[in-house]
């Protein structure tokens, strides 16, 4: 009478061990899918550019990746044909939820809203950026088709 009472109570306890197992391994398998899709729709916001070097018309770039090169370069992302640029002068990067503005080195260098960037800096929206002559005003996750066709004020100016 005990040695089927003793079996079937392994049987039922090897089971239930089975039984969470497989529940364990089905959650952590869930998860991995679930974090995978939400890595997977996680987009780098955009980012919109008013350029304006010298006396030259204002002209508008949009872009999605999450380098983008400053520079008098034509291989640069945003090429500024100016001689107060430099070849590759500055850097736009989007890393820890944020875009960072760095300075690579350039002769003339880089100022972010008047000032001197030393360091790589985090830029938000309507930031004015100086690479040499050019101006460059910086609108967060905006796309918009319609070029602008104000000239970007000098911040030392009074409207």
């Amino acid at each position: 009478m005990s040695a089927p009472f003793v079996l079937a109570l392994r049987v039922l306890l090897a089971l239930s061990l089975y039984a969470f197992l497989g529940w364990a391994l089905f959650t952590i398998w869930n998860e991995l899918r679930t974090q995978g899709t939400l890595l997977a729709a996680r987009k780098i916001p955009g980012i919109n550019l008013n350029i304006q070097i010298g006396d030259q018309p204002l002209s508008q770039r949009y872009f999605t990746q999450s380098e983008i090169l400053l520079g008098r370069d034509s291989h640069c992302d945003l090429p500024l044909p100016d001689d107060t640029v430099s070849v590759r002068h500055a850097r736009l990067s989007y890393h820890h939820g944020q875009w960072w503005l760095e300075d690579l080195g350039s002769t003339n260098g880089t100022r972010l809203n008047n000032d001197k960037v030393s360091i790589p800096t985090v830029v938000i929206n309507g930031d004015y950026v100086e690479c040499g002559k050019a101006s460059i005003v910086i609108n967060l996750g905006i796309d918009t088709t319609n070029p602008p066709t104000q000239r970007i004020p000098d911040l030392g100016e009074t409207e």
